[in-house]
């Protein structure tokens, strides 16, 4: 009698177990990638300049959400035209932010002073996981209802004509 409610018990966690380690598979397999169309999920990020920037406090404007890691050849060969874009749209209703993914606080400070970017900058990891980002550089375009209008992942000449049509037909 005793065998058998051990053997209950331990079918029953096993059957437990089974169910947790599927759901979690699934989790991982299944996890969301935001794309052009969908809403932008919520963020709120404390920039280095220590303003706390979240998704619905850009005022009606025009969010250049761009994810990035000093490590990272290409986001350094984006970042030139990223910065003149951000110049120069900066009082046209465009607000630029650029994600760090880095851990090294002292490379992500480097790459900084290296490049002085003209947009808002922050180091964090949570958001680039909230929208499926796992290669980067990668940037989303956001209008100010929250939905994004437009997906990189690549690296992108912002100054470029049909960057420079695009942006100026959203806004």
């Amino acid at each position: 009698m005793k065998n058998v409610k051990i053997d209950r018990l331990l079918r029953g966690a096993i059957l437990v177990l089974t169910v947790a380690f599927v759901y979690v598979i699934s989790s991982a397999i299944h996890e969301r990638v935001v794309v052009a169309g969908d809403s932008a999920p919520e963020f709120s990020i404390a920039t280095d300049s220590g303003r706390t920037v979240s998704l619905p406090n850009f005022g009606g404007k025009l969010l250049v959400l761009n994810f990035w890691a000093s490590w990272c050849q290409p986001c350094a060969e984006e970042t030139p035209s990223l910065n003149r874009f951000a110049q120069e749209y900066a009082n046209k209703g465009v607000v630029v932010l650029g994600v760090s993914v880095d851990k090294d606080p002292k490379a992500y400070a480097a790459f900084l002073q290296r490049f002085r970017p003209a947009f808002l900058t922050a180091r964090e990891t949570k958001t680039p996981e909230d929208y499926g980002t796992f290669m980067y550089p990668e940037t989303y375009i956001i209008d100010a209802s929250g939905k994004v209008l437009r997906k990189y992942v690549e690296p992108v000449d912002f100054m470029a004509a049909e960057n420079l049509s695009f942006i100026n037909s959203v806004l």
